[in-house]
C-alpha cells in the first residue's frame, strides 16, 4: 500500500481549507481558484511506508487567468462524483474507523454540513475532519448503521449525497461445543452457534475432517451433532468452524468414551474432625464410567445414612448437619457401578463448641472514668494448642500492642481503657478461635456526658415584656436533657455577669421570656442531663426592652440603732434590673406615729435617711416609694420604726432572795416601766459578791460576778456560791444601747454546808491487831466542824471489798486515832470524812495495809 501527498516543489505544505483541501486519496482539490493559485511547482509524492521509500512525480503547473467577469455559481459534489448518483452505499467492519468524504466546487466558497438521516442515533452533527468535508467514526458499532448525508450550501444553492452505511462484523461465538468424559452407552449432544455480518456459515469436522453426513452414525444439524448410544470407538475430537467473507472461527470438543470401575480419588482412613452444632464434611471424590452409585454407612451397619441431617452432594462428599456428641465414629464410602466397586473409610471426631462471654454487657460509663471488659471462654482441650483470642472496635481488629498514650490495654482475656472518651464509644467484639470453629461475644459501650452545649439560638415574638427563644439541642451524650437553663447578661448595670433568668423542661426547646423595662439582654442556654451540666451556649443577639415607670418599691425597710434623738432609715435598693427606666430615686414619707397627721418627704438617690432631732424611742410611719423618670411605683405599704435608743434610767425595785441551799439562791425582782427603758429592752442583769465568811468573820474583797437573763423576765437562779457565807446582790435592765442603773444591793447569807476532804490521811504505826491514823484539816469546812467519821474494811486477795465499819470522832479538834480490834495477817483500806451539822463531806482515803503476825 502507498499514499499519495501534494505538496509544493521545496516540500512545503500546500495550505488547506474550506476552499483548497486534499482528499482521502492524495488528489488536490479547489472549490475555486484564485490568481495567487497559479504555481508551476504543484508536485505530487506516492508515500511507501513499508519499504520506506518516496517516489516523486513531475511538477504540475496551474495558470489562473484574470477574467473581468466573475459568475458566482452553486455548489456541485466532486467528491463523491455527480456520476455516482445522488447516493451510495458504504460498508464498514464493527470495531473499524468509518471515513465518509464530500469535496464541493462553487462560488462563493460553499460550506459543508452533516446529518444522520435513519438510524438509531439523534440527528446530531457528527465528528468531522478536514474543515467538515470528512466524516470519522472510530470504534463503530452495529448502532452506526444508518444513512448519512452531507451537504454543500452556498448562497447560490445547495448540493447533497447520501450514504447508506452497512456495518459487517466477523463471526464470534454464541455456543462453543463443550467435551468431556462419557459412559458407555449414554448420549452425547454437542452445540455451536455463532453470529457474524453476513451470516456465518457452520460447518462440523472429525478430528480435522469434514463430516461427511451420509456415513456419520449420529444427526447432525448447523447448530448442533447428537448420538445415542456411546461406543468407545466414539471418542474424537469434535470441531465446528463458523466464517463469513470477513473470517473464521473454530472450536473443539474432546469426547472420551470411558468403561471403567470406580476408582477413589480420596485417601482411605482419612481422619476429620468438627465441633458440636457445626456441619461436618466427608470427602469421597469418585471417578467412574459409567457414574456410580454412592452410598455411605456409618460404625458396623451396612444400612446407608438417609435421615435429613444427612445430605450427600454430587461429588461423593457426605454432609453432616447440625453434629452431636453421638456422631463420632468410622464412616465408610462405598461407589459402584457396572463394571465394579470401591470403598473407603472415613474417621470422624466431634468436640466441644467454644463458648464465650463478655462482661459487663453493654456497659455504661461516664466519660474520663475506666471500663474493663472481660471474655471468659470454655473450650475443648483437645484445641488448646490452637485457641487464639482477639479483640475488635465495630469490626476492626484492635492492635494487641497498647494504643500511643497507653490508654487502651488489651492483656488475652482483658481489655481495659482508662480515660474514656466519647471516641471509644461502640461494639467491642471478643473473637475466639480454634482450627475448628470460631465464635463472637460482643458488648456495647456507651459513653455518658455532659450534653453538648445548645445551638442556633433564635428570638420571635416580639413584645415589651417577653420574648420567645428557640434553640437546637447538641448531642446529649446518650443521658435524656432533663432541663434547660436560660441565663442573661445586661450590659448597662453589670456587663459580662450571666445570671439565670428561667428553667424549662428537658423535653421543650422553646420558652416565652418574660422581661423587665429598660434592660438590653442577650440570653445564653445551658443544657442538663443526669451527668452535669453543659457548657453555655454562643450568646443570642441583644434584645433592649423600652423603659417603664417602676413596677415595685424597695423592701426590707427597717430602722437601724443609731444615737438618741436620731433616726436613720434604711431599705434594701431595687436591683438593676427592677429599675425600669433612668433616673432612678426613692421618695421617702415620714410621721410620728398617732402625733403627726401630715407627712414629711424627702426624695434621694441613696438607699439610706437620716433625720435628726428626733424623740428618743418614739414610734414613726415610714413609707419608701420607688420614681424614675416615667413615672412612680406601686402605693407604698407603712412600716413602723423606732427612732434612737438610750440607756434605760430605772433600776429594778422590789429586789428579793429565796436560798435554795447552800449553793443555790432565787432571786426576784419587779421589771423596770416601758417607758423607763428607753429602747428594745434585752434583759436584765444580776451582780453578786461575797462580803465575809460567817466561820470566822474575815471581809472579803468584793470580786464581782455576773449572769444574764435575757428576755422580759423577773427571776433568777444564782448557782455555784459559797457555803455559810455573806453576799450582796444588785440587778440592772439593758437594752441594745447598754445597762441602765443598778437596783440598790441586797444583802443575803448562805446557810452551812458540808466540809470539803480532809487535806491527807497517814498511817502512823500498826502491829498485828491495831493501827493509828492521823488526817489534816478539809480545806473549807464549810461551817462549824462537829467532829470526823473513821471508816474500814477488808480486801481480800481476789480484790473483794468486805463491809464498812465506822467509828466516830466527835472531838472535832482531834486529827488522829488508834483503831484496835483488827485481825492479823489481813489487809484493810482506811478512810475519814468530816462533819457539820448539815453533814460529812467526800472522805479521803489511804490504800491497803496487811496486818503484821507479830509487834512492829
Amino acid at each position: 500500500p502507498y499514499h499519495n501527498y501534494f505538496f509544493l516543489l521545496d516540500l512545503q505544505h500546500i495550505p488547506q481549507d474550506e476552499r483548497v483541501s486534499m482528499s482521502l486519496k492524495g488528489d488536490l482539490y479547489f472549490a475555486n481558484v484564485e490568481e495567487n493559485d497559479s504555481r508551476s511547482d504543484y508536485c505530487c509524492f506516492a508515500a511507501f511506508p513499508r519499504l520506506r521509500t518516496i517516489v516523486q512525480k513531475m511538477p504540475m503547473t496551474l495558470k489562473v487567468s484574470r477574467s473581468n467577469f466573475i459568475k458566482e455559481r452553486k455548489p456541485k459534489l466532486l467528491i463523491p462524483p455527480e456520476s455516482a448518483g445522488s447516493s451510495s452505499s458504504v460498508t464498514v467492519i464493527k470495531g473499524g474507523v468509518l471515513l465518509l468524504e464530500c469535496i464541493a466546487e462553487g462560488l462563493p466558497t460553499p460550506h459543508l454540513s452533516w446529518v444522520k438521516v435513519t438510524g438509531n442515533l439523534p440527528k446530531d452533527e457528527p465528528e468531522t475532519e478536514n474543515f467538515g468535508k470528512i466524516l470519522k467514526i472510530d470504534q463503530v458499532t452495529a448502532a452506526d448503521e444508518g444513512t448519512y448525508q452531507c451537504t454543500a450550501s452556498n448562497p447560490m444553492g445547495r448540493a447533497k449525497h447520501e450514504f447508506h452505511v452497512h456495518v459487517e462484523e466477523p463471526p464470534r461465538w454464541i455456543k462453543e461445543p463443550k467435551g468431556g468424559v462419557y459412559s458407555v452407552g449414554t448420549n452425547l449432544v454437542l452445540l455451536c452457534e455463532a453470529i457474524g455480518n453476513p451470516e456465518p456459515t457452520i460447518q462440523w469436522k472429525l478430528n480435522g475432517m469434514p463430516i461427511d453426513s451420509r456415513t456419520f452414525r449420529g444427526r447432525i444439524s448447523a447448530r448442533e451433532i447428537s448420538l445415542t448410544n456411546l461406543q468407545l470407538q466414539d471418542s474424537a475430537v469434535y470441531q465446528c468452524e463458523a466464517s463469513n467473507k470477513h473470517g473464521t472461527i473454530l472450536a473443539s470438543a474432546n469426547v472420551n468414551v470411558l468403561n471403567i470401575a470406580p476408582l477413589i480419588l480420596t485417601s482411605d482412613g482419612e481422619n476429620y474432625a468438627t465441633v458440636v452444632g457445626y456441619s461436618a464434611f466427608l470427602h469421597c471424590e469418585i471417578f467412574a464410567s459409567p457414574a456410580a452409585d454412592i452410598r455411605w454407612t456409618k460404625d458396623d451397619s451396612i444400612q446407608p445414612l438417609s435421615t435429613l441431617r444427612y445430605e450427600l452432594n454430587k461429588n461423593g462428599t457426605l454432609e453432616i448437619k447440625e453434629t452431636k456428641k453421638e456422631d463420632s465414629g468410622s464412616y465408610a464410602c462405598w461407589a459402584a457401578n457396572s463394571v465394579g466397586k470401591r470403598a473407603i473409610t472415613a474417621n470422624l471426631d466431634i468436640r466441644d463448641a467454644t463458648k464465650l462471654v463478655v462482661t459487663p454487657k453493654n456497659p455504661r460509663v461516664l466519660k474520663s472514668h475506666s471500663i474493663l471488659l472481660k471474655c471468659q471462654s470454655e473450650y475443648d482441650s483437645h484445641l488448646k494448642h490452637s485457641f487464639k483470642l482477639s479483640w475488635r472496635k465495630d469490626g476492626d481488629e484492635l492492635p494487641v500492642n497498647s494504643t500511643q498514650d497507653g490508654r487502651i490495654v488489651l492483656n488475652r482475656d482483658t481489655l481495659f481503657i482508662s480515660s474514656v472518651t466519647l471516641e471509644d464509644q461502640g461494639v467491642y467484639t471478643c473473637v475466639a478461635s480454634t482450627s475448628l470453629d470460631s465464635v463472637t461475644a460482643e458488648s456495647q459501650l456507651v459513653v455518658l456526658d455532659v450534653p453538648d452545649p445548645p445551638e442556633d439560638l433564635r428570638l420571635s415574638e416580639n413584645q415589651n415584656r417577653s420574648v420567645r427563644l428557640s434553640w437546637k439541642a447538641g448531642a446529649s451524650h446518650n443521658s435524656p436533657i432533663n432541663e434547660w437553663i436560660i441565663e442573661f447578661e445586661e450590659n448597662r448595670w453589670e456587663p459580662g455577669r450571666w445570671q439565670e433568668l428561667t428553667q424549662a423542661p428537658g423535653n421543650d426547646t422553646t420558652v416565652l421570656l418574660s422581661l423587665a423595662p429598660y434592660v438590653n439582654y442577650q440570653f445564653r442556654v445551658v443544657s442538663v442531663n443526669a451527668v452535669g451540666r453543659s457548657q453555655p451556649s454562643k450568646p443570642s443577639l441583644r434584645y433592649a426592652t423600652p423603659p417603664a415607670a417602676p413596677d415595685k418599691n424597695p423592701e426590707n425597710i427597717r430602722v437601724e440603732a443609731s444615737e438618741p434623738n436620731e433616726m436613720v432609715m434604711k431599705w434594701e435598693p431595687l436591683k438593676p434590673v427592677e429599675r425600669n427606666g433612668p433616673g432612678l430615686e426613692y421618695k421617702v414619707s415620714w410621721r410620728q406615729r398617732g402625733v403627726e397627721a401630715d407627712w414629711n418627704e424627702e426624695t434621694v438617690k441613696k438607699h439610706s435617711l437620716t433625720l435628726r432631732n428626733t424623740p428618743t424611742f418614739v414610734p414613726y410611719e415610714i413609707k419608701v416609694q420607688a420614681v424614675n423618670n416615667l413615672g412612680s411605683g406601686p402605693e407604698p405599704n407603712i412600716t413602723i420604726g423606732y427612732s434612737g435608743e438610750d440607756i434605760p434610767d430605772a433600776a429594778p425595785s422590789g429586789v428579793s432572795v429565796d436560798i435554795v441551799n447552800s449553793t443555790l439562791v432565787k432571786v426576784f425582782w419587779f421589771g423596770i416601766p416601758r417607758d423607763r427603758v428607753r429602747g428594745h429592752l434585752r434583759g436584765y442583769k444580776v451582780s453578786w459578791w461575797k462580803t465575809k465568811s460567817m466561820l470566822d468573820g474575815k471581809r472579803h474583797h468584793p470580786e464581782k460576778h455576773f449572769l444574764t437573763f435575757v428576755g422580759d423576765r423577773n427571776y433568777g437562779m444564782i448557782p455555784g456560791l459559797e457555803p455559810f457565807s455573806e453576799f450582796r446582790l444588785t440587778v440592772l435592765a439593758y437594752n441594745g444601747k447598754g445597762d441602765g442603773p443598778e437596783s440598790s444591793p441586797v444583802v443575803f447569807e448562805t446557810p452551812e454546808g458540808v466540809p470539803e476532804q480532809p487535806r491527807f490521811l497517814r498511817i502512823l504505826n500498826f502491829d498485828k491487831d491495831s493501827v493509828t491514823l492521823s488526817w489534816g484539816l478539809p480545806k473549807k469546812a464549810n461551817g462549824h466542824l462537829t467532829g470526823y467519821i473513821l471508816q474500814y474494811q477488808i480486801i481480800n486477795e481476789t480484790h473483794e471489798i468486805g463491809p464498812l465499819n465506822d467509828v466516830s470522832v466527835t472531838n472535832r479538834s482531834t486529827l488522829s486515832w488508834r483503831l484496835s480490834g483488827l485481825s492479823s495477817s489481813t489487809k484493810y483500806k482506811f478512810y475519814v470524812k468530816a462533819c457539820t451539822v448539815k453533814g460529812c463531806g467526800k472522805p479521803v482515803t489511804e490504800e491497803g495495809l496487811t496486818m503484821a503476825q507479830g509487834s512492829k
